[in-house]
């Protein structure tokens, strides 16, 4: 297949493109290089810079596209306050655009990846994909409005949304210390020996490995009859902020912790229900957190 993959120089759709193009996949990039990073562009893949706010620039592109992997945004909840306007342009305004340009491409599947955010705050389960959707920041907003997009034009357009928990993993951007907790958490732990955590100990998440997504995405991509629907990407466990912290001071030392109030419209807890992802796409198994964890902070400490 010829498959589109936006956000490419960033951390989740680079890792994706690299595992489509080892699969024989014909792959092409799109990144605006305002967040990412070039080096993470897969190499067998072809590159346009582009601005997906823009929506004429997306006419350079006039090769066949079977799917479109769209991975692109802005991702940071505690940046959709500073910049609501432009968190808008990045996630819902360039989402309708490339929507409009599939359409015209007469493109086959649009997998999306919103956010765990588009649910705010909830209750103490394990919540499905019919839970209600009660977005807390600009950002859960502009994502929950990109999947409404999608969801008008599925007749069109069929699409796949995958609404993603904290991913993290080998590669993931530690100069950014406003996206990604886990990768936060141990970019200060290994540059400064200290810990700043913003917000209670007690607030929990759902903590899903890099691996586990690019094999779902890939999943949702090949199988024929997975088409507008809706998933929860997460491993079902619930994780404290405080296991994380735990994690990381059992394996490196002389860690200390630092607390300081929480960022706008940060969540207390969320954890998924993930029964229909493992049914659909027969994911049987996802990594543990304290494996996964564990395994990323030994190749950081023997970089």
């Amino acid at each position: 297949m010829r498959i589109l993959v936006t956000g490419i120089a960033g951390f989740i759709a680079s890792n994706i493109a690299s595992e489509l193009i080892r699969k024989g996949h014909k792959v092409i990039g799109i990144d605006d290089l305002s967040n990412g990073k070039k080096l993470n562009i897969p190499k067998k893949c072809k590159f346009y810079k582009i601005n997906l706010i823009d929506k004429n620039k997306l006419q350079k592109i006039n090769s066949k596209i079977d799917q479109i992997f769209h991975l692109a945004g802005q991702s940071s909840g505690e940046k959709s306050f500073e910049s609501p306007i432009e968190d808008l342009e990045k996630n819902t305004i360039s989402t309708l655009n490339l929507i409009n340009f599939a359409i015209s491409k007469k493109v086959k599947k649009f997998i999306f990846a919103s956010s765990q955010s588009v649910y705010g705050d909830v209750k103490n389960i394990s919540i499905n994909e019919k839970y209600i959707t009660n977005p807390l920041s600009c950002y859960g907003n502009s994502k929950l409005s990109s999947e409404n997009y999608l969801k008008i034009f599925k007749d069109k357009l069929p699409y796949v949304i995958f609404r993603i928990n904290n991913v993290y993993g080998y590669g993931q951007d530690l100069e950014n210390l406003k996206q990604g907790m886990v990768s936060i958490y141990l970019a200060q732990a290994l540059k400064k020996n200290n810990i700043l955590v913003k917000g209670s100990l007690n607030r929990f998440r759902d903590f899903v490995h890099i691996n586990d997504v690019i094999d779902c995405w890939l999943k949702a991509s090949l199988k024929s009859n997975i088409k507008n629907i809706t998933f929860n990407l997460g491993t079902g466990k619930k994780t404290y902020v405080k296991d994380i912290l735990k994690i990381i001071k059992s394996n490196l030392k002389n860690i200390k912790i630092i607390k300081s109030k929480s960022t706008p419209g940060d969540q207390r807890g969320i954890y998924m229900n993930n029964k229909l992802i493992k049914s659909k796409l027969n994911k049987k198994s996802f990594i543990p957190i304290k494996t996964g964890l564990k395994e990323l902070i030994f190749k950081y400490k023997n970089l």
